[in-house]
C-alpha cells in the first residue's frame, strides 16, 4: 500500500488534464499512462491506477450531483478544476471503493492531502467541508455490504414540499464602549448566523425563540437572551431522504456576554468570531442573510443614540 498515494497522485492530474481539455472518455487511458511515466516511473500499482480513474469517469455524472448538493452555493463549473477533481477521486472512493482496502477515514484524508498538495491556500478545508458533509449525510459509506441506492424522488410543487423549522439569531454582546456581533464561517467562504434545526420536517410545535436559544449554545458555546424579532426567511434546499425541502428561518436578535466562542464540531462551519459593529461592513454574507444583519445592526444603533 506504500505507493498507493502517489498512485491517487497520478490519478488527480490524469483527472485534471481530461477534464481540463474536455477529452473524450477513450482517451483517459493514453493520459494515465503517459503521466504514470512521467511523473511515478516504475510505479507497479498500475491496475490500481487506471481502475480508480476509470471508475470516476464512468461516476462522473452521479459524482457531480452529490457534490452540487453538499455545495449548493458552488456549481460545478464554478469549483477550480483541481478541487473539483479531488472531490470526485474523494466521493468515489469513500462511496464505492471496497471498504477492507480502503477505509471511509482514509478515502477523507486522501483527498484532503491531495487537495493541499495541488490546490490552493484553502482547498483542502473545502474539501474536507464538503466531503465531511456527504459522510454525515449519507451514513458511513460500507456499513452495508454495497452503499445503498438512493431511491428517486419525484419532482413536487413547492407549496408540498417538507417544510423544515430553523431557529437563528443576530448575536451582540458589548465589550468596553463597543457593541460586537458574532458570526461563523462556513467552508464556502460566507460569514453567517448561528442556527439549527428546532422542529422536523413538516412539524411544528417547537417554540422558536427558545429552540434558537438551546441552538446558539450548542453551536458557538454562548448563553443569549432574545430581544427582538427579526422575522422570517425561507429557501429551497436539497435533503439527501427528503428530496427538495423548504427550510424556514426564524431570527431574532440575542444578547450575550462577551467571551470566548466555542464553535462545535460539525461539518460546513471552520470559524466563529466577534467583530465590532463598525467592521461587519467588509464582511462576505449571504444575499438572503444581508437583510436580516442589516436590520438588526440599525436597531442596536438607534438604540446607542
Amino acid at each position: 500500500m506504500a505507493n498507493r498515494h502517489l498512485s491517487r497522485s497520478v490519478v488527480l492530474q490524469s483527472l485534471f488534464e481530461w477534464d481540463f481539455c474536455k477529452a473524450p472518455e477513450k482517451a483517459a487511458s493514453a493520459i494515465v499512462d503517459r503521466n504514470a511515466k512521467e511523473f511515478a516511473p516504475g510505479l507497479t500499482d498500475v491496475s490500481f491506477v487506471e481502475g480508480l480513474l476509470h471508475g470516476i469517469i464512468a461516476k462522473k455524472p452521479e459524482l457531480d450531483g452529490i457534490i452540487e448538493k453538499a455545495a449548493p452555493e458552488w456549481p460545478i463549473d464554478k469549483i477550480s478544476p483541481v478541487d473539483r477533481n479531488v472531490l470526485r477521486l474523494g466521493l468515489y472512493e469513500l462511496l464505492f471503493a471496497d471498504r477492507t482496502e480502503v477505509p471511509a477515514k482514509v478515502a477523507i484524508n486522501e483527498a484532503i492531502e491531495l487537495a493541499k498538495t495541488f490546490g490552493g491556500e484553502t482547498s483542502g478545508r473545502f474539501v474536507n467541508g464538503v466531503l465531511g458533509a456527504v459522510y454525515k449525510e449519507l451514513g458511513e459509506p460500507g456499513k452495508d455490504a454495497a452503499p445503498a441506492k438512493k431511491k428517486k424522488i419525484a419532482d413536487v410543487a413547492f407549496e408540498d414540499m417538507p417544510v423544515q423549522h430553523l431557529g437563528g439569531a443576530v448575536v451582540y454582546g458589548r465589550h468596553g464602549s463597543d457593541i460586537y456581533l458574532a458570526f461563523v464561517h462556513d467552508i464556502f467562504g460566507h460569514w453567517t448566523l448561528s442556527k439549527g434545526k428546532i422542529g422536523a420536517a413538516g412539524q411544528g410545535g417547537v417554540d422558536p425563540a427558545l429552540g434558537t436559544i438551546a441552538k446558539v449554545k450548542e453551536e458557538i458555546g454562548l448563553d443569549v437572551k432574545i430581544k427582538a424579532d427579526l422575522g422570517q426567511n425561507e429557501y429551497v434546499a436539497n435533503d439527501p431522504e427528503l428530496g427538495k425541502i423548504r427550510k424556514q428561518v426564524h431570527y431574532y436578535l440575542a444578547e450575550a456576554p462577551f467571551g470566548d466562542l466555542a464553535l462545535a464540531k460539525k461539518p460546513g462551519l471552520d470559524d466563529a468570531k466577534w467583530f465590532k459593529l463598525t467592521d461587519i461592513l467588509e464582511l462576505n454574507f449571504y444575499n438572503d442573510i444581508l437583510p436580516i444583519v442589516t436590520k438588526a445592526v440599525t436597531m442596536l444603533s438607534e438604540a446607542a443614540q
